[in-house]
């Protein structure tokens, strides 16, 4: 418990490191791999997703099993790695300055940022559309970059935090639509889906908590549109924001392999920068909340923890 608190007030105060950062070394190690192996095939893309996952989350076993009969140490490793995998404060500070330059009326500084945020092809976004585009990555990226890092690393420790964070990274890696990762991405993007299915879901009853005025409205909009966006997570948390903040998202969407017409999601108007700035302050709550439910998480299963049980006197 301490060493996952450690951990995220690490990404508080420090955020993620500027170089040498180990999700960069795990992102350079599995495309090495993928040029060795790539295929357009289904079993060498699992072949690639067990490989690459199985790694490092096996070296984590080991580690936190070396750790259980010191205490310091295992503190120390857990709050380690969950600094390394937390991408939180970052999300947040590229949040903060899209919203600047969109105020700043600099659109191709804007434009700039946006790889920093999600895939799409920035050339072709307006104002409007860069606004879209952020506010729909802060909802997905705060599930994905700290909740689902947080419930993993709360229910199974240093093992959970890096199978989670390799799933993760794998599939933004390969997990398209394209006709390049269509069969080799396949396995990447579906373990993406189970490792995020609770996160996701977890990330929509703490915004209702969060924002209890408009919790009917949150939940109605999960219930009602998610189901259309075609990731079965991204759409719970997407149609969660639009709820918290009176806003509709979706639409055309373009990326470098296509055009996807994403389905709208909320009853509200387009987002704006206020809007923005208020993505931005909810992104922020929600990962207070999610180290909360880590910690519960933690509490309550030791064991997977690394922890040594208690025995009884």
């Amino acid at each position: 418990m301490s060493g996952l608190t450690l951990g995220f007030l690490l990404d508080r105060l420090f955020a993620d490191p500027s170089q040498y950062h180990p999700v960069a070394f795990f992102g350079r190690r599995a495309e090495r791999l993928e040029s060795c192996i790539y295929a357009s095939s289904r079993p060498r893309g699992v072949l690639y997703y067990l490989i690459s996952s199985g790694v490092p989350t096996a070296a984590a076993v080991m580690i936190q099993r070396a750790g259980r009969s010191r205490p310091l140490l295992h503190i120390g490793l857990l709050a380690a790695g969950t600094w390394a995998v937390l991408g939180g404060t970052t999300l947040q500070r590229v949040g903060r300055e899209m919203e600047q330059r969109l105020r700043d009326g600099d659109l191709v500084r804007a434009r700039e940022l946006v790889p920093s945020l999600c895939s799409r092809d920035p050339q072709y976004l307006d104002t409007e559309g860069i606004v879209r585009a952020t506010v729909e990555s802060l909802a997905e990226n705060t599930s994905d970059a700290t909740i689902g890092a947080l419930f993993w690393g709360g229910l199974a420790g240093l093992p959970g935090l890096l199978w989670y964070r390799a799933t993760n990274t794998l599939d933004a890696m390969v997990g398209y639509r394209s006709a390049q990762y269509h069969n080799f991405g396949w396995a990447s993007a579906r373990m993406d889906d189970v490792a995020n299915f609770v996160p996701a879901r977890l990330t929509a009853l703490l915004t209702a908590a969060i924002v209890p005025h408009r919790a009917q409205e949150i939940l109605h909009l999960c219930r009602r549109d998610a189901r259309a966006h075609p990731s079965p997570n991204a759409g719970v948390v997407e149609a969660a924001y639009a709820g918290a903040l009176g806003i509709t998202l979706g639409g055309e969407t373009i990326y470098d392999y296509g055009v996807e017409n994403r389905p709208r999601l909320g009853n509200g108007p387009a987002p704006t920068c206020e809007d923005l700035a208020a993505a931005v302050r909810l992104s922020g709550n929600l990962q207070w909340a999610g180290l909360c439910v880590a910690l519960i998480l933690a509490a309550v299963t030791p064991g997977l923890l690394g922890e040594a049980p208690r025995r009884c006197r």
